[in-house]
């Protein structure tokens, strides 16, 4: 049995997806809903039982499954860059990993967990995923230091010959779409040039990038999962590993594939970027993928412009969700 923590979501459903379309389906998703619409991710997938992610934690410290556990992917986590209780996440995003890594490594499961590319802060040390780099990480905002928290205790306990953690960059794609502001800014530009016929973006507060020259490593929600599956089918490569396209864009980039793969023109109105989010900001994220290629995954990967157009195409602009 593999059990998916957060699968409801944006990634671990997309994780559930890929397994169903490799003819998996002894999976339980562990999950809770809230008042979101998340719940249709879950429509199109099949899955042998869903569980509260409070009573999974529950059943873990209990150790009292009746069943066997060959894998836990563990995608659950409050994502939200500008969450502000400390305490929720501390708990949510750290405590919890932490006692799920403990038990998969007492009971010899394959534990996979989210990392995020949020613990680079602001890149100044690189985006290289080498183990020893974590203590030395600073991230901006609590969620990347609630990550990074994590990562840095697995190395001290010596975990990373056991577990694999992944540094999502930033991923786009179908099944995003109850994440609210969280979503990625493919979802949000198509919404305002369906509505409006432009896209907003922020101006640079930095004198080294022009408006819209912000560059970020964007990954496509299909490869972020193949990448993801990789581990899975490779139990003896661990540590922490990037997951991304390896290679950085700019905002505008990323808006002018999404103005072609509606057919319309390019329109661009550059706005002021607010106080709150100005000194949390990362100008330019790159994932380095040469660790994940060294350990055997060679798949090729989705363009910019594929990927946006995949997404519009043939699922925003159809309004479906994966499996649909």
């Amino acid at each position: 049995m593999i059990i998916v923590t957060g699968g409801a979501g944006f990634i671990g459903s997309a994780i559930v997806w890929r397994l169903n379309q490799l003819g998996i389906n002894q999976i339980i998703i562990a999950d809770e809903l809230g008042h979101d619409e998340k719940w249709k991710n879950l429509v199109n997938l099949d899955y042998m039982d869903f569980c509260n992610k409070t009573a999974f934690l529950e059943a873990v410290e209990k150790d009292s499954f009746s069943f066997k556990i060959d894998a836990i992917i563990h995608m659950g986590a409050n994502s939200s860059t500008t969450e502000k209780d400390a305490d929720h996440l501390m708990y949510n995003n750290y405590e919890y990993t932490k006692k799920l890594a403990v038990y998969s490594i007492k009971n010899n499961i394959r534990f996979i967990y989210a990392s995020s590319a949020a613990t680079y802060g602001d890149g100044s040390l690189g985006f290289m995923d080498n183990d020893q780099l974590c203590t030395k990480l600073r991230p901006l905002n609590m969620y990347g230091y609630s990550k990074n928290l994590f990562d840095i205790r697995a190395l001290h306990k010596g975990m990373f010959d056991k577990i694999a953690g992944i540094k999502y960059f930033n991923v786009y794609g179908p099944n995003e779409y109850h994440k609210a502001d969280m979503r990625s800014v493919v979802h949000k530009a198509y919404e305002q040039v369906r509505d409006h016929g432009f896209v907003r973006l922020f101006k640079s507060r930095n004198p080294h990038y022009q408006d819209g020259e912000q560059m970020r490593d964007f990954v496509y929600i299909k490869d972020a999962v193949d990448m993801t599956l990789f581990f899975l089918n490779h139990p003896h490569v661990n540590g922490l590993y990037n997951v991304g396209s390896g290679k950085a864009r700019t905002w505008k980039d990323l808006v002018t594939a999404l103005f072609n793969a509606v057919g319309k023109p390019v329109n661009i109105e550059y706005i002021d970027m607010p106080d709150f989010l100005a000194a949390k900001y990362q100008y330019f994220t790159e994932a380095d993928l040469n660790k994940i290629k060294k350990a055997g995954y060679s798949a090729p990967l989705t363009s910019l412009e594929e990927g946006v157009t995949d997404y519009v195409q043939n699922y925003l602009m159809k309004d479906i969700y994966l499996g649909g």
